[in-house]
Protein backbone atom coordinates (compact mmCIF):
# COMPACT_ATOMS: atom_id res chain seq x y z
CA UNK A 1 0.00 0.00 0.00
CA UNK A 2 0.92 3.82 -0.70
CA UNK A 3 -0.73 6.69 0.89
CA UNK A 4 -1.10 9.87 -1.29
CA UNK A 5 -0.59 12.91 0.97
CA UNK A 6 -2.23 15.91 -0.02
CA UNK A 7 -1.94 19.45 1.30
CA UNK A 8 -3.80 22.75 -0.15
CA UNK A 9 -3.40 26.37 1.31
CA UNK A 10 -5.86 27.93 0.42
CA UNK A 11 -6.80 31.78 0.38
CA UNK A 12 -7.48 33.28 3.87
CA UNK A 13 -10.67 32.26 5.01
CA UNK A 14 -11.57 29.97 2.08
CA UNK A 15 -11.36 26.98 4.28
CA UNK A 16 -15.43 26.45 5.03
CA UNK A 17 -16.47 27.71 1.42
CA UNK A 18 -14.13 24.78 0.21
CA UNK A 19 -14.53 22.26 2.21
CA UNK A 20 -18.22 22.57 1.21
CA UNK A 21 -17.76 22.48 -2.13
CA UNK A 22 -15.33 19.44 -1.72
CA UNK A 23 -18.22 17.40 -0.16
CA UNK A 24 -20.62 18.21 -2.47
CA UNK A 25 -19.04 17.96 -5.31
CA UNK A 26 -15.34 16.66 -5.61
CA UNK A 27 -15.99 14.09 -2.77
CA UNK A 28 -18.44 11.98 -4.96
CA UNK A 29 -16.20 11.93 -7.59
CA UNK A 30 -13.65 11.09 -6.15
CA UNK A 31 -15.06 8.83 -4.32
CA UNK A 32 -16.43 6.94 -7.38
CA UNK A 33 -13.05 6.85 -8.86
CA UNK A 34 -10.33 6.84 -6.15
CA UNK A 35 -12.13 4.97 -3.29
CA UNK A 36 -10.50 4.62 -0.38
CA UNK A 37 -9.94 8.03 1.77
CA UNK A 38 -8.05 7.55 4.75
CA UNK A 39 -8.82 11.01 6.13
CA UNK A 40 -9.60 14.90 5.11
CA UNK A 41 -8.73 17.73 7.52
CA UNK A 42 -8.70 21.20 8.50
CA UNK A 43 -5.40 22.46 10.25
CA UNK A 44 -6.06 24.38 13.54
CA UNK A 45 -2.87 24.99 15.13
CA UNK A 46 0.20 25.32 12.75
CA UNK A 47 0.35 26.67 8.99
CA UNK A 48 -3.48 27.85 8.62
CA UNK A 49 -5.83 28.13 5.62
CA UNK A 50 -5.00 24.11 4.92
CA UNK A 51 -6.81 21.16 3.91
CA UNK A 52 -5.20 17.86 3.83
CA UNK A 53 -6.43 14.73 2.29
CA UNK A 54 -4.70 10.87 2.60
CA UNK A 55 -5.79 8.57 0.14
CA UNK A 56 -4.30 4.63 -0.27
CA UNK A 57 -3.47 2.85 -2.74
CA UNK A 58 -2.31 -0.43 -3.70
CA UNK A 59 0.83 1.69 -5.58
CA UNK A 60 2.01 4.01 -7.64
CA UNK A 61 0.27 2.10 -11.01
CA UNK A 62 -3.11 1.61 -9.33
CA UNK A 63 -2.93 5.63 -7.98
CA UNK A 64 -2.02 6.37 -11.88
CA UNK A 65 -5.09 4.52 -13.30
CA UNK A 66 -7.48 5.62 -10.74
CA UNK A 67 -6.80 9.44 -10.97
CA UNK A 68 -6.60 9.13 -14.68
CA UNK A 69 -10.16 7.59 -14.65
CA UNK A 70 -10.96 10.61 -12.32
CA UNK A 71 -9.43 13.79 -14.17
CA UNK A 72 -11.45 12.08 -17.09
CA UNK A 73 -14.92 12.74 -15.29
CA UNK A 74 -16.49 15.61 -16.51
CA UNK A 75 -17.67 16.09 -13.36
CA UNK A 76 -14.19 16.36 -11.66
CA UNK A 77 -13.60 19.37 -14.32
CA UNK A 78 -16.96 20.90 -13.20
CA UNK A 79 -15.39 20.41 -9.23
CA UNK A 80 -12.09 21.78 -10.46
CA UNK A 81 -13.67 25.20 -12.03
CA UNK A 82 -15.26 26.22 -8.99
CA UNK A 83 -12.72 25.85 -6.32
CA UNK A 84 -9.85 26.91 -7.95
CA UNK A 85 -9.87 30.32 -6.83
CA UNK A 86 -9.08 29.34 -3.43
CA UNK A 87 -5.81 27.22 -4.16
CA UNK A 88 -2.76 29.50 -3.63
CA UNK A 89 -0.26 26.17 -3.67
CA UNK A 90 -0.32 22.02 -2.92
CA UNK A 91 2.01 19.97 -1.98
CA UNK A 92 1.71 16.04 -2.50
CA UNK A 93 3.72 13.33 -0.75
CA UNK A 94 3.56 9.83 -1.83
CA UNK A 95 3.91 7.56 1.82
CA UNK A 96 4.49 4.03 2.06
CA UNK A 97 3.69 2.37 5.89
CA UNK A 98 6.14 0.84 8.13
CA UNK A 99 5.81 -2.76 8.61
CA UNK A 100 4.49 -1.75 12.17
CA UNK A 101 1.62 0.86 10.65
CA UNK A 102 -1.84 0.25 12.06
CA UNK A 103 -3.07 1.44 8.53
CA UNK A 104 -1.03 -0.93 5.71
Amino acid sequence: MIVDHRTYTLKPGAVPEYVRLFEEFGLPVQMKHLGNLLGYYTSVIGPVNQVVHLWGYEDLADMERRRAARDADPAWAEYRKKTREFVMYQENKILKPASFSPVR
